[in-house]
């Protein structure tokens, strides 16, 4: 059977801090927000924060959850990259964010692959890439 071409509709991790979660992603990246989703049988929230596109990023917080530690090396995602659109706007977000005590962990700089990106460590340990 063949399915077809997939696209990603989203992604979803866990968070804390849902309100902070969501606040960066606002502020820093320019997400719009939906309304929060409540379900009240297992006390868990979310938003679904839109960027312009199709794509979305889902960010999830229940009670009782594991909060292991992320080391750059492991298993899973490593990161989820955010489009800026110029290396100019990649210079000035890091930039901001660095000035905001935001761990850098590389860049901006031009990769053996072509790719203009820096990573930096954003809420809780989660890395992300800013990309042209």
């Amino acid at each position: 059977m063949h399915a077809g071409i997939a696209n990603i509709n989203h992604v979803a991790p866990y968070v804390n801090d849902l309100e902070t979660a969501k606040d960066f992603f606002v502020t820093c990246l320019g997400a719009t927000a939906n309304d929060e989703y409540h379900n009240p049988t297992t006390d868990s929230r979310s938003y679904f924060l839109s960027f312009g596109g199709t794509t979305r990023l889902e960010i999830m917080t229940r009670p009782g959850m594991e909060d292991n530690a992320k080391p750059f090396a492991r298993t899973g995602y490593a990161h989820v990259a955010f489009s800026l659109g110029s290396a100019q706007a990649v210079d000035e977000l890091t930039a901001r964010l660095k000035a905001d005590d935001y761990e850098v962990l590389s860049g901006p700089r031009t990769t053996g692959d072509g790719y203009y990106e820096s990573c930096v460590v954003s809420i809780e340990g989660n890395q992300i890439e800013l990309t042209m």
